[in-house]
């Protein structure tokens, strides 16, 4: 296999960018959790709800590719470098999955991918530059953000629907996994201010995908 130059990795990580952010991700590394359970018959307000809801999580998880990518590039060091690769690896089963679900709700994923793709990889380039404890508190503090958003989206999915709910138990599962490392990496406790602008961001975030 020939080493990859410049250029190749270039047009590699473009691929990557516009399959991300257009919903056309390539297949994942573990099967859907909601691939041998039965689909449920859903209302027409149940299933708009539904698609709804999932494609706020698939803008999540673009945003979290996004997050990993950037601060991959500016991290200090190989080993947290190493970490945010494979993390965003990881999670992209979560892109397949959510697209997936979607499709089978016949819905679409936001037409605001693009733009929340380059908010977040500024974010976790700039992250990265402050510093390895900086960019691993950020992991850890977006990661809680989204335990806590899938916990609420539980909440509003029919017990019925146990291919959707099973979809996102995982991801959550995986989510706090992601935490837990970065807490046991060195992560940093981020200051409140930080906080609260990563709330707002993704509270805008949940509102405009929503419906978009």
């Amino acid at each position: 296999m020939r080493k990859l130059s410049k250029l190749d990795r270039l047009l590699k990580s473009g691929d990557q960018i516009l399959r991300t952010v257009s919903g056309n991700s390539q297949d994942g590394q573990r099967p859907s959790p909601a691939e041998k359970i039965s689909s449920t018959a859903l209302t027409e307000k149940q299933r708009k709800h539904i698609a709804a809801l999932m494609r706020i999580n698939h803008t999540g998880e673009v945003c979290a590719q996004a997050l990993y990518q950037g601060q991959a590039l500016t991290a200090k060091t190989d080993e947290v470098k190493n970490s945010m690769q494979q993390a965003a690896a990881e999670e992209s089963d979560h892109l397949v999955w959510c697209e997936q679900k979607l499709n089978d709700l016949n819905d679409h994923v936001s037409y605001l991918n693009p733009i929340w793709y380059g908010l977040s990889f500024s974010l976790g380039a700039l992250a990265g530059v402050l510093g390895d404890k900086w960019s691993l508190g950020f992991v850890k503090e977006t990661e809680d953000q989204v335990c806590r958003h899938l916990d609420e989206h539980l909440e509003q999915i029919p017990l019925e629907d146990a291919a959707t709910r099973a979809i996102l138990l995982q991801m959550k599962q995986d989510e706090a996994h992601h935490a837990t490392m970065a807490q046991q990496e060195g992560a940093a406790e981020l200051p409140p201010p930080a906080k609260k602008a990563m709330k707002l961001m993704s509270k805008a975030m949940t509102k405009s995908c929503y419906y978009i």
